[in-house]
């Protein structure tokens, strides 16, 4: 049976010539697990909101949506809302009550249930969930994997048919992640929900997705298993193909005529029968070393914060040291402390014990001037918090409003920052109006304005897809051989090791191990790349993708 039938869906945006979705043909059966990726602003979460009309954007639509059989705007608000189960992308944005219990009761409580129906949902999904440690707390004491996962109980409370999901892990650990993800493979598998859902990061959604369709410029370029759509965008050569699970890239790199594998299980039994028959390279990379001449950007000593005089303490004991020119990212779970600890760089917050000091100095007693011209840029964990203006090119000039430049520099720096960022076709939309990984780079592109010699990175691959992650990952670079110091909290593992100079691991509100890129991944069981997952059991400092092509290419 099918779920939705689109047939020559267009849609373009109020003053938008260009349109973001184009005669997109669309089928999606009953009990589907269907997985949608492309590139940032390839319309991916413009599509998933026509799914369900009262998220439908505003704008210029063509073509037909159907629901089980009937046109989706013949549908009435509650069917839609029982029906049809919407995840976003923030969780904090859906979640509407102050306790756990409340949050689960609320939408069965707005379709009118009896009290029994509601008690009996609300046990049943607590169960199902695992949530009855946590029942009765507040929800603003919940971690981000937590209100990830209330926001996905609190929908199937509800008995859904189809849950639709947009990119629901971005803002998660990795450890998070692929729990809430094995939660909605549950979801398909146990109680046989459809499941429509855009991600990024595909290294674990793949494996459990009955098809994989890849969108880019509002047109479907691929449509089908994920094995096969691998197989189209490698020989496409599309930028895509950067985004496929690790395995397959690994094994797109290798001449070889084995069949192709998606997970890290089927990588490693891929890499035994290659090896077969032939000599592991083995060789001693030149060890790393964090350069210690160059002198103290951000130094932390004995500091510990709490955010209520009588509340817990956020971070606890820290002491750590960040040289100049460094690229130096730091990991960890959800509500560890790594926010905080950029909001005391930054000044925003204050420790009432220890000292924080930027080239010697305590940022919270510096005037702002002194602190965020040339010195100190921040792009925080939301970047909405830096958009103010109607427009996307008024919020590039609005960093510059207190700059003693011409108004040609300006707009010569303004011009640069918009190529970069490829921000030339969203220059004049509201910046709210931007998908998730558009905000980011405008984000990015406001920040890099300030041409700051300290740069503090909180997610900053949020949103982003594979192609202008490596975009990025240059131009990091690039300022990093410029003297330019780098600190990035993020849950993108592959990013790091593959770009960060010295990673840090953060627990319970401390560092508790730093190291140079390498030997800290391949230290580690869970916080490390899918890549040295597959083949630690023959190279165990084998860490990126390209670090085990290398050695593919020369064992014989």
């Amino acid at each position: 049976m099918e779920t939705y039938t689109i047939e020559e869906l267009s849609f373009s945006y109020p003053g938008q010539e260009t349109a973001v979705l184009s005669a997109i043909n669309l089928t999606i059966n009953s009990g589907e697990f269907i997985t949608i990726c492309g590139r940032s602003g390839c319309g991916k979460s413009t599509l998933l909101r026509h799914l369900k009309t009262i998220l439908t954007p505003h704008g210029k639509r063509n073509g037909r949506i159907s629901f089980n059989g009937q046109p989706i705007e013949d549908l009435d608000q509650r069917t839609q809302a029982a029906e049809i189960g919407f995840v976003l992308q923030n969780p904090d944005n859906q979640i509407v009550t102050d306790k756990v219990w409340h949050e689960l009761a609320f939408g069965l409580e707005s379709l009118g249930y009896d009290q029994s129906t509601i008690r009996l949902r609300v046990a049943e999904m607590a169960s199902f969930f695992g949530i009855q440690t946590w029942f009765h707390k507040n929800v603003s004491d919940l971690s981000g994997g937590q209100k990830q996962l209330l926001n996905l109980a609190s929908i199937m409370a509800m008995h859904p048919s189809v849950l639709i999901l947009d990119e629901p892990t971005s803002q998660l650990d990795p450890i998070a992640a692929a729990d809430f993800l094995e939660t909605v493979k549950k979801i398909n598998r146990d109680l046989g929900t459809t499941i429509i859902m855009t991600e990024h990061r595909l290294e674990d959604i793949l494996p459990i997705s009955d098809r994989l369709i890849v969108m880019e410029a509002g047109v479907i370029i691929a449509d089908d298993s994920p094995h096969h759509v691998g197989e189209i965008l490698s020989a496409m050569n599309h930028p895509m193909f950067c985004a496929m699970p690790t395995p397959m890239q690994i094994y797109a790199g290798v001449d070889n005529d084995l069949s192709c594998p998606i997970t890290v299980k089927e990588g490693r039994q891929w890499l035994n029968a290659f090896l077969h028959n032939k000599t592991a390279t083995q060789w001693v990379d030149a060890k790393e070393t964090s350069d210690v001449s160059s002198p103290i950007a951000i130094k932390f000593k004995d500091v510990w914060f709490k955010y209520d005089k009588s509340g817990p303490d956020t971070i606890k004991d820290l002491s750590f040291e960040v040289r100049e020119g460094q690229f130096y990212c730091i990991v960890g779970g959800n509500g560890t402390g790594k926010t905080s600890t950029l909001s005391l760089i930054s000044g925003i917050l204050q420790p009432y014990r220890g000292k924080v000091l930027i080239g010697g100095k305590n940022p919270a007693s510096m005037k702002s001037k002194e602190l965020f011209t040339n010195n100190l840029g921040i792009l925080p964990q939301n970047p909405q918090t830096l958009f103010v203006k109607k427009t996307v090119e008024q919020d590039l000039y609005e960093m510059l409003s207190h700059v003693d430049l011409t108004a040609e520099e300006k707009a010569g720096k303004v011009d640069a920052v918009v190529k970069f960022a490829e921000l030339e076709h969203l220059l004049s939309m509201h910046p709210y109006d931007l998908s998730g990984g558009e905000q980011q780079r405008a984000a990015l592109a406001k920040v890099l304005l300030l041409e700051p010699k300290i740069l503090l990175l909180d997610e900053p691959t949020k949103g982003l897809d594979g192609f202008f992650k490596e975009k990025l990952a240059a131009f990091l670079k690039k300022l990093q051989s410029e003297g330019v110091t780098i600190v990035m909290v993020s849950h993108d593992i592959e990013f790091c090791a593959k770009y960060a100079e010295v990673c840090a691991m953060f627990f319970d509100g401390s560092i508790i191990t730093s190291n140079a890129t390498k030997p800290f991944f391949s230290g580690n069981s869970f916080y490390t790349t899918a890549a040295n997952r597959m083949v630690r059991h023959i190279w165990r400092d084998g860490v990126t993708i390209e670090d085990v092509i290398e050695r593919c290419q020369r064992s014989s």
